[in-house]
């Protein structure tokens, strides 16, 4: 990278950080344990709203991986969901009326969230509807990953985002509180995945899956993005700048092998797909809080109209990491 565009990285990160310090006097703490957090705590942070009936499973998956602190945004939920974080113990939390969009979507909240209490602790940012995948998780916490991850001197870790559906309609299962949503949304595409390298951050941009396949066909260059660098190693001089697709520094980035090698990576399972589908979809087209004039919805909207069908004969049902690891999705590289 020549001196301009190193100057041009400089700058962006010093406005993300400008604007996570401005936009943070909109959000309102509604319980803040965070005194409780512990040197070497792996702690999750999470922007949400109206996410009630996921909550109890998702909490109860990061307290089984390890997470020893939820920090988490509620975007001015109506159906209960920040009450009910306010009363769990392992949960500090705030709250805000102001715009998803014009805080980038979260980030700027999260970036400061990030700055403030995940400085020397590795972090884990995700949305309510993703569960973190990576090598031996069904046998090792995230610790042990982490504490490899310290030892090796790797500061990011990268996990693609696997949209996950149903056989059948998404809106044939009724989900249930508390219930993993693997259970109905068991199916994702093994295939049909497209990488391209971002030559200005580094960062390797992936899109494809049922996404692109079902909502984007004639289009594909629209899917949403699927790479994310959700595990850090935080320090407060980083900031994310497009959820958590890009970091800065770019070197955080890299998270993968230049060379034709393989590192360690994971996966997020993104239950997005489950009966709640419909209606939130709708929701959001109306708030129209989401990226690029929430073009991302409309195609939703439009498609599910006809068919909220995702399913189709190359679709593959979902066993353990071991078999994405087989399917070249992701990789526990060297670590043994």
């Amino acid at each position: 990278m020549g001196l301009w565009q190193s100057y041009r990285m400089r700058l962006r990160r010093r406005r993300a950080k400008v604007r996570a310090f401005r936009k943070h006097f909109a959000l309102r703490p509604v319980v803040d344990r965070t005194a409780g957090i512990r040197p070497g705590d792996v702690l999750l942070f999470s922007t949400l709203r109206d996410e009630h009936i996921r909550l109890p499973y998702f909490l109860r998956y990061y307290r089984n991986l390890g997470i020893s602190h939820f920090l988490i945004v509620d975007n001015d939920s109506t159906d209960g969901g920040a009450e009910y974080l306010a009363a769990q113990e392992d949960v500090s939390l705030w709250t805000t009326k102001s715009s998803y969009k014009r805080a980038r979507f979260g980030v700027d909240w999260l970036n400061w969230l990030l700055q403030k209490y995940g400085h020397g602790h590795w972090t884990l940012v995700v949305d309510a509807d993703e569960f973190f995948i990576y090598p031996f998780c069904d046998t090792r916490p995230i610790r042990a990953l982490t504490d490899w991850l310290d030892t090796s001197q790797v500061r990011s870790f990268g996990a693609m985002l696997l949209d996950m559906y149903p056989k059948g309609r998404i809106d044939a299962v009724p989900y249930q509180a508390g219930q993993d949503p693997m259970e109905i949304a068991a199916w994702f595409d093994p295939g049909n995945y497209v990488i391209e390298k971002n030559r200005l951050y580094g960062n390797l941009w992936i899109q494809g899956g049922p996404r692109a396949r079902v909502f984007f066909p004639d289009n594909p260059k629209k899917a949403p993005a699927l790479n994310k660098t959700p595990l850090v190693r935080w320090d407060r001089r980083y900031a994310y700048e497009s959820s958590t697709h890009m970091l800065l520094p770019r070197g955080l980035n890299l998270t993968y092998d230049e060379w034709g090698g393989e590192k360690t990576s994971g996966i997020l399972l993104h239950a997005k797909f489950l009966d709640t589908f419909t209606a939130k979809a709708t929701e959001e087209l109306t708030r129209r809080q989401h990226y690029s004039a929430s073009v991302e919805y409309k195609a939703y909207a439009e498609v599910v109209r006809h068919n909220a069908e995702l399913w189709c004969k190359w679709s593959e049902r979902y066993i353990n990491w071991r078999q994405l690891e087989i399917l070249g999705l992701m990789s526990k590289g060297n670590w043994a």
